[in-house]
């Protein structure tokens, strides 16, 4: 497979949810099209017909295969990871937006997330119906218009601290199973230092900003 330069960004697409807004929305940001399996069937669904596809290939049709040819593939028969793991672990990229992970099986939704906790590089943003997720850096700044909802979802033991947000996180003990941050909001912009797992989810216009405060570099 040939890598993306340095300076693309990748849309990542999956067999979930996803519709030509969405693909289009991520492709205007992160130009080289990557599928996970039969994300590549979604793709074509839509007009669009992926550099590359990873997986185990136990979903994707023979058309699509076809279309594809075997230098455009890369078959990965271990099945102790999602087609998502075995595809964001492949990309070297200065960013991934990932399409179509979200919207149908919750179980697929959650196993996406726990990717993303555990491969956090390179930085992936989903995109989700009315949101994008993705997993907190150290610190960030986000230049955000007051009434702009943050939510803060944790993934394990975290804490934080902020300015800029209605209900501060100072101190926080946050964990799936004991407190959580959603449905916060900014009273303008807002600088977040984390430790420990944490998703932010933003509404999806905020996603130029995210990237431009996860310092990734686009031509949109």
């Amino acid at each position: 497979m040939s890598e993306p330069r340095r300076s693309d960004g990748v849309t990542l697409i999956g067999g979930g949810a996803v519709d030509a807004a969405d693909l289009d929305l991520a492709l205007a940001f992160a130009p080289r099209l990557i599928a996970a399996d039969v994300g590549a069937d979604a793709a074509v669904a839509l007009g669009a017909l992926p550099d590359h596809a990873i997986g185990d290939f136990d979903s994707i049709s023979d058309q699509t295969r076809a279309a594809l040819g075997p230098a455009r593939l890369t078959h990965v028969a271990e099945q102790d990871s999602t087609d998502f793991a075995k595809a964001l672990t492949r990309i070297k990229a200065d960013f991934v937006i990932a399409v179509g992970f979200s919207g149908r099986r919750l179980d697929h939704t959650l196993a996406a997330l726990n990717v993303m906790v555990r491969h956090p590089s390179p930085p992936c943003i989903m995109l989700a119906a009315e949101d994008i997720v993705f997993l907190a850096p150290d610190h960030l700044d986000l230049p955000l218009i007051a009434g702009t909802r943050v939510s803060l979802f944790p993934m394990g033991q975290a804490r934080g601290r902020s300015t800029g947000l209605r209900w501060p996180v100072d101190d926080i003990e946050f964990a799936p199973d004991q407190r959580i941050g959603t449905s916060n909001q900014a009273l303008g912009p807002v600088r977040l230092q984390i430790e420990g797992p944490m998703m932010i989810m933003l509404p999806r216009e905020c996603l130029r900003l995210t990237l431009d405060a996860l310092s990734v570099p686009t031509s949109a």
